[in-house]
């Protein structure tokens, strides 16, 4: 079985599984990070939400054989650890506006508004309503509202 290698929450891995095989069932079913949730596994709802060397993806979408041992994974379990704090300003702010409800696709929003606001400071400016209508992660619950406030809070404390 061939091996693969990459760096995840700031931990090299090697994990042994076939090519073909889904980063999503590897993050959560062979090294037992559930934050990334499966929602559809087709890259539609965006449960899984994760980033891919600072930038969001989903790993529902990516074969392991796709990432190479350089390649620096951040799942929702190591968000904090990327900044000084017990949590992320985004997870503080997701808390502040009580933003939650059934939570299921909450790591992945929290870590899509991260990398929105990592993308609009890269480009020299600030979140818009535009931009947070980009973001497509899918809320069975509807706490859109809620989400785009605590977007807003958080992106002023990063």
């Amino acid at each position: 079985m061939p091996s693969h290698t990459f760096v995840i929450n700031g931990e090299t891995v090697t994990v042994d599984v076939e090519d073909d095989v889904r980063l999503l069932w590897v993050i959560r079913d062979v090294l037992g990070l559930t934050g990334p949730k499966y929602g559809c596994g087709i890259n539609v709802c965006k449960a899984c939400t994760s980033h891919l060397n600072g930038r969001a993806f989903n790993p529902c979408a990516v074969r392991v054989a796709d990432v190479s041992a350089d390649d620096e994974i951040t799942t929702i379990e190591g968000l904090a650890d990327t900044v000084d704090g017990d949590l992320h300003p985004m997870q503080e702010a997701w808390l502040e506006r009580d933003v939650a409800q059934c939570g299921y696709c909450q790591p992945g929003q929290i870590m899509a508004a991260v990398a929105l606001v990592r993308k609009v400071r890269r480009e020299g400016r600030t979140v818009t309503e535009a931009d947070l209508d980009a973001i497509r992660n899918v809320c069975r619950c509807g706490t859109y509202s809620r989400i785009r406030e605590a977007i807003r809070e958080g992106a002023e404390q990063m």
